[in-house]
């Protein structure tokens, strides 16, 4: 299996042995979606020489705008078939630590993808580690979660800093808060970028001329408007949310913006309002216009609203560069090792532990 493996990753990428002979560095593109991150890091000089993501959508938009197709299952391929690299950029999966999933972390399978990331650094050991996640996750699990990923970095040799960045502040018009983390494998001088904070408008990625598709029908709409009375009703704050051309910025895009669009409404004359394009939410996460859409309305609702805002990619991506000219990597932090598998196992029973405890508290306090 090894072998075959070994042999399929070759064919894949083995134009990237030829190509790109002016990149500042080679890079690998992990849980990939359709190539936010990428986007970024090959504004800078990055050269990607291996990518992955298991969803077969987000691979053909992935292949249509980079021309290769990623390989699937990142648990299914041992760290030693990955090309060697400088820079590994992971936005692995959010739900397990979303204020609108479970929020089981560690105790989810999903959550524990980030071992199956730390096993590929632990062979490696790339100059730079680039993860991307919700905001939430900082402080999930009374802050457990990320102390956990934090340490085994550092553990394995890296100098780790994280901070939260909203999109809004880097010139698009949306309310999306997320969390970076960036390790470096030695020392360097590296500070996050200064958000710019220009004023931002919905106008700006707005189509002139739209089809009267995306128009709510009158029975979605009143069901909208029905849907948000009740919960105002009752003390919530859930609704859709409605958005002009002069609005200073929208609400986030998430990958359920699909099913009805309440999130993001945009408000049309004299008619119902509409969801935005597939091509307006490409805009809303700094995507270029050039960039292919090749699937179903749907499926590119899911895949922008799971990818990253690609202006702030960039600015962090600057600053990376700038930092890895000065890094400076010592062999102890080279040659320094950790047994993930222990560690992982060690960390899920304390997870699938909390979280226990809190649903036993959360069943308590709902029978007083």
């Amino acid at each position: 299996m090894q072998t075959k493996n070994k042999k399929v990753i070759q064919t894949l990428f083995m134009n990237h042995q030829e190509n790109n002979t002016l990149s500042k560095f080679k890079m690998i593109d992990l849980f990939a979606g359709i190539g936010g991150i990428r986007l970024g890091f090959e504004s800078i000089g990055g050269e990607c020489v291996f990518s992955s993501e298991w969803d077969a959508s987000a691979q053909k938009t992935y292949q249509e705008n980079f021309s290769e197709i990623p390989y699937g299952d990142i648990t299914k391929i041992k760290p030693e078939e990955i090309p060697s690299f400088d820079v590994l950029l992971a936005g692995f999966p959010c739900q397990p630590f979303s204020q609108a999933g479970k929020k089981m972390g560690l105790a989810d399978t999903r959550g524990t993808l980030f071992f199956d990331i730390a096993k590929i650094i632990n062979y490696h050991k790339p100059s730079v580690v680039f993860l991307e996640n919700v905001k939430r996750l900082r402080t999930h699990d009374s802050g457990r979660t990320f102390a956990t990923i934090k340490t085994v970095l550092e553990d394995m040799g890296y100098s780790v800093s994280a901070d939260v960045f909203n999109a809004k502040d880097f010139g698009i018009p949306q309310n999306r808060e997320r969390l970076y983390i960036i390790g470096f494998l030695g020392e360097t001088k590296f500070s996050f970028p200064i958000p710019p904070k220009n004023k931002t408008c919905v106008g700006d990625i707005l189509d002139k001329n739209v089809n009267e598709k995306y128009t709510l029908s009158d029975r979605l709409w009143l069901g909208h408007q029905r849907r948000k009375k009740e919960h105002l009703e009752k003390g919530y704050g859930f609704g859709y949310s409605l958005f002009n051309h002069s609005s200073e910025y929208t609400s986030t895009i998430s990958a359920r913006y699909y099913k009805d669009g309440s999130e993001i409404l945009i408000e049309q004359k004299l008619k119902n309002p509409r969801k935005l394009t597939p091509r307006e939410a490409a805009r809303l996460q700094g995507f270029p216009d050039n960039f292919i859409i090749p699937v179903s309305d749907n499926q590119a609702y899911k895949q922008f609203g799971n990818s990253v805002c690609v202006p702030v990619i960039k600015a962090l991506a600057s600053k990376i560069s700038e930092a890895m000219d000065e890094l400076k990597i010592n062999n102890f932090s080279k040659n320094q090792s950790l047994n993930i598998d222990i560690i992982k196992e060690e960390q899920v029973r304390l997870a699938v532990q909390s979280f226990s405890e809190k649903s036993k508290t959360q069943i308590r306090l709902a029978n007083c």
